[in-house]
């Protein structure tokens, strides 16, 4: 949408604002529009909607701590209704509170979440331009795309529940004003929401009643407004603690408290940190995520002298007790969430404790069965719980125009697919099974995994591996990826893992399993089982967009490519759509042969043709696309292939492929100009902290060996700019 279709006034927060906008028109008129209050130098920030902006103004300008705002942003449009500047202000909100440049004095956790007429056509376009504009202005600092998969926005309390997370929050808190219960069990698998649900109930716990919109709870508003009301009553300044027993994750979800006002990262704690209390002191509320990953005293490696030690202080047989029972003692309520089919490790308490816990009349359950981490929705979990347990259909096959699920027979493909969608949509990565052992954890130099000549390193940190540099070039396993989300997941089937034909079932080689921890003290071979495909089901419910397979062993993978379809690698281009005018979604393209004069931002904005991009890329302002054409880059791009280039601003560009522009250039493919070619530097040192460029070659990726370097040195420098760097193929 271009940014004509509506404004953005900037004017200060003072006494003089009403004299300044009482003459623009969406305000004398009434009109709906959308505001940012703010102040830089604090880094606060509030954001509102309304049809009378001089009496809300004045309003916010009496408010104690809105006071201390210096900066008002109006944005209006002759496009806007009621119900578009409520949903434009929820995305504000939720977008705001992940982008980190402000802390939001807004607590609206039931905002607005609604259709309404061309909501999707038109108005998501309206607000994609209108965070474009923010993010010029230096409003915001990161792109959508770049907030959508930050952890901060995943599990933001701003964001919408469910109606099925709504009906569980309201059960919950049922149960915390109630005596009769003391322990409350969610039960939910893999995406069902446990996490944002258990982050939503501190923000409520947390923020004041008059801060909130309850908008989102339906018909029975005012019966849960007055829930809320009595629960604050009950619990007016409630000593809380969120557990996570991982501590990967828990470091996760310290940064996520850590930026939400009214949280703080001391909230979130490890199982041991709960023994520390005084013996005359409980926390009111203590919520444990991952609850079946609470531990015993099994295989606990490094960990042993902690139990112990936690155990002693709270009075308690180390050799019985568990982590669970730890929570129990020191909580007045405690709420778990659980799956028992996300048990991985002997170490984990055991199903029989909770099934205890879960007969004991003070305990209340509570069911979440609605999945909507992956887009596959219920139907993929189902099909994947089917799929392992060997009771799919002989010639039933998963298919969904929602959902990528493949089978790769190459090892090499799966790779190269998951970096091209890493590149496009982030947060990609290879995961296997514990199928080999990590030799590279006490030499760098050495490999982990050796499948069909390639060479592969387990995760280099434990810590927050998911978003660690260099990850893309890694193998994960389920220890770096439990609770976590992935946007495309690669998974490595190992030869732990495989299928018995006669009897129709899986099955499992125990000396190809290497984590020790995971499998001493086991004495039954159906518990190991248990736990290998609790691993495999927990990593194939991590993607969101897609879950890609490679099997090691041939019985397993025959199994599978009966009832998965296998990755056609000459297929997947999509169709190209070029327009006239721009739309959403849509970037500018370029045929190079026709290109004239300098490759500005003013030409790149004037482009006269564009490029509607496939549904499997996430838009990016800094994309454009151009036609290569030629034979000297035919390794990477066919002759005539449309590709995708994301503007170059700076930085390392040794070893990429990249749009080059120079008057010195003369590339035997397009003449002078432009090039497309991998981009290699040699430098000289001038002084010891100074170097210059030697000279620049761009090098040909092509199978005709006649191609030879382009060559720029140091008198041609002046002409020579990097316009772009090269993404992928579109189409051939």
């Amino acid at each position: 949408m271009p940014d004509n279709q509506f404004e953005i006034h900037k004017y200060q927060f003072n006494k003089g604002l009403s004299s300044e906008i009482e003459n623009l028109n969406d305000v004398k008129n009434y009109w709906p529009l959308v505001y940012i209050l703010s102040n830089g130098k604090i880094k606060e920030a509030y954001i509102g909607e309304t049809t009378d902006a001089q009496a809300r103004m004045s309003s916010h300008l009496k408010h104690i701590n809105k006071s201390k705002l210096t900066a008002v942003h109006l944005i209006t449009s002759k496009k806007f209704n009621k119900s578009a500047t409520l949903d434009i202000e929820s995305n504000l909100i939720k977008y705001f509170s992940a982008d980190g440049q402000y802390e939001l004095m807004n607590a609206n956790i039931g905002i607005a979440n609604h259709n309404y007429y061309q909501k999707e056509e038109l108005y998501e376009g309206v607000f994609y331009s209108i965070w474009n504009k923010l993010r010029s202005e230096g409003v915001v600092k990161h792109s959508l795309e770049y907030i959508n998969n930050s952890d901060l926005f995943k599990y933001s309390p701003y964001k919408n529940l469910t109606r099925e997370q709504i009906n569980g929050l309201e059960t919950i808190i049922d149960n915390l004003l109630d005596v009769n219960f003391k322990d409350i069990i969610v039960e939910g698998g893999a995406g069902t929401g446990k996490t944002i649900l258990a982050i939503f109930l501190f923000k409520l716990l947390n923020t004041d009643n008059k801060d909130f919109n309850f908008n989102e709870f339906g018909d029975e508003e005012d019966v849960f407004i007055e829930k809320v009301r009595l629960l604050k009553l009950t619990y007016p300044n409630p000593k809380m603690a969120l557990v996570v027993p991982m501590s990967s994750f828990r470091d996760t979800l310290k940064k996520v408290f850590r930026s939400i006002k009214g949280l703080s990262a001391k909230m979130v704690v490890g199982p041991s940190e709960v023994s520390k209390l005084k013996d005359e002191d409980f926390y009111d509320i203590i919520l444990v995520d991952e609850s079946h990953r609470l531990r015993r005293r099994v295989n606990l490696g490094a960990y042993f002298g902690a139990f112990d030690k936690a155990a002693i202080r709270l009075d308690m047989d180390k050799m019985i007790c568990s982590e669970l029972d730890w929570v129990l003692k020191k909580s007045k309520k405690s709420l778990l969430f659980y799956d028992e089919n996300q048990s991985i490790k002997p170490s984990d308490t055991k199903k029989d404790d909770f099934d205890k816990l879960k007969a004991n009349p003070s305990t209340n359950i509570i069911k979440l069965k609605s999945q909507f981490r992956v887009k596959g929705g219920n139907g993929y979990v189902d099909y994947i719980k089917e799929l392992l347990n060997c009771s799919l259909k002989a010639d039933e096959k998963y298919s969904s125009k929602d959902y990528e699920f493949l089978l790769f027979s190459s090892l090499e493909d799966m790779i190269s697919k998951i970096k091209e969608k890493n590149d496009k949509h982030r947060l990609s990565r290879l995961v296997a099974g514990y199928s080999w052992p990590w030799i590279s954890n006490k030499d760098k130099t050495k490999f982990d995994i050796n499948i069909d000549g390639i060479s592969l390193k387990w995760n280099g940190t434990s810590k927050d591996w998911i978003n660690s540099e260099g990850a893309i070039d890694e193998v994960g396993c389920i220890h770096t990826t439990q609770g976590y989300d992935l946007n495309y997941t690669g998974l490595i089937f190992g030869n732990e893992i495989s299928y018995d034909k006669a009897n129709n079932e899986i099955v499992i080689n125990s000396e190809e399993y290497y984590d020790k921890n995971g499998k001493q003290s086991i004495k039954c071979p159906l518990e190991l089982k248990s736990f290998i495909i609790n691993i495999y089901k927990t990593i194939m419910l991590r993607g969101i967009k897609g879950t890609y397979l490679y099997i090691c062993d041939d019985n397993l993978r025959e199994y599978f490519s009966k009832h998965i379809e296998m990755f056609e690698k000459e297929n997947q281009k999509e169709k190209i759509i070029l327009l006239d005018e721009e739309i959403n979604n849509s970037i500018p393209y370029y045929d190079l042969k026709v290109a004239a004069g300098n490759f500005s931002e003013d030409q790149i904005a004037s482009a006269n043709k564009w490029l509607e991009l496939p549904e499997d890329i996430s838009y990016s302002n800094d994309y454009f696309a151009c036609k290569v054409f030629g034979e000297s880059m035919n390794k990477v791009i066919p002759n005539g292939s449309i590709c995708l280039f994301k503007k170059y601003y700076g930085g390392s560009r040794n070893g990429e492929i990249v749009l080059v522009e120079s008057s010195s250039i003369q590339d035997p493919d397009f003449g002078s100009g432009y090039t497309v070619k991998e981009y290699l530097s040699t430098k000289v040192s001038v002084s010891s902290d100074e170097w210059r460029h030697k000279a620049i070659q761009l090098k040909p990726l092509s199978k005709d060996s006649s191609f030879k370097n382009i060559e720029i040195f140091d008198d041609e420098l002046s002409s020579f700019k990097v316009i772009g760097k090269f993404v992928s193929v579109l189409s051939s």
